[in-house]
């Protein structure tokens, strides 16, 4: 896809989104103290939106992975994060009362970031592990109360060359703080479609697949580093091997 091309697209995907962003701010202003239902709605904002941006990105996605999806709700979601393709993928994915968990510079992206800062949805402090592990057990606490699942990427930042990365903690602590299970989401040729750093386009095959869940119930503290490791080799299983993380050495 040309330069003129990508840039008439994502401008239609800006404008679309800035127009959907007032009707949903304003709605979530009326929500306002009703924080699981500003969730809900702004998951509905996902679903429409999402599907509609990954249509202008030319993302052909294989196969109905929302089935699946659905079928495993309530749980906390982890997927691989490659490119901006992820996050429309996942908004459009995540069951209705699924929160999601951010870093708190999403609030600087135009129109959906605005909106996700009154969405009810969770943002953290990477840079200040105290703030970021007090946001956690609060929505911990909210999921269990209102029966919500969770929607992070646990690899903290973006794969540069659409590799997995490793994964960080907190997916793992909230599943010791709630009991939901994990289920992995692989996501195979977003990077491609949507470079790090890069305006240009390159539409294609999107591949997703939602892996089994994995029941956390014998989670357990001491053993933390050991489950977390099991869920890393079994998204990185499930990644093609130009996507798999190199072993190091």
């Amino acid at each position: 896809m040309n330069v003129l091309s990508s840039a008439i697209r994502q401008l239609t995907g800006l404008v679309l989104m800035a127009l959907a962003v007032v009707i949903f701010f304003a709605l979530c202003l009326l929500l306002l103290p009703w924080r699981v239902t500003r969730i809900k709605v702004c998951n509905f904002f996902g679903h429409v939106m999402g599907r509609t941006i990954l249509a202008l990105t030319g993302s052909e996605i294989t196969g109905d992975p929302k089935p699946a999806m659905d079928a495993a709700m309530p749980a906390i979601y982890i997927s691989n994060h490659t490119s901006p393709v992820d996050v429309f993928l996942g908004i459009w994915l995540a069951p209705f009362g699924v929160c999601g968990v951010a870093k708190k510079e999403v609030a600087y992206y135009p129109f959906f970031g605005q909106l996700y800062l009154l969405s009810g949805h969770l943002r953290i402090d990477r840079g200040n592990r105290d703030s970021a592990i007090e946001a956690l057990k609060n929505i911990a606490v909210l999921v269990k109360r209102h029966r919500l699942g969770l929607w992070i990427w646990p690899e903290g930042t973006r794969s540069k060359d659409g590799r997995l990365r490793g994964f960080k903690k907190g997916f793992a602590h909230l599943a010791l703080a709630t009991g939901l299970p994990v289920v992995p989401v692989a996501v195979a040729g977003a990077h491609r479609i949507w470079r790090k750093n890069s305006w240009l386009l390159h539409p294609g095959e999107l591949n997703v697949k939602v892996l089994p869940a994995i029941d956390t119930s014998s989670w357990r503290l001491e053993t933390l580093d050991e489950h977390i490791a099991q869920v890393h080799a079994a998204l990185n299983a499930a990644l093609p091997p130009e996507q798999q993380m190199v072993a190091e050495g």
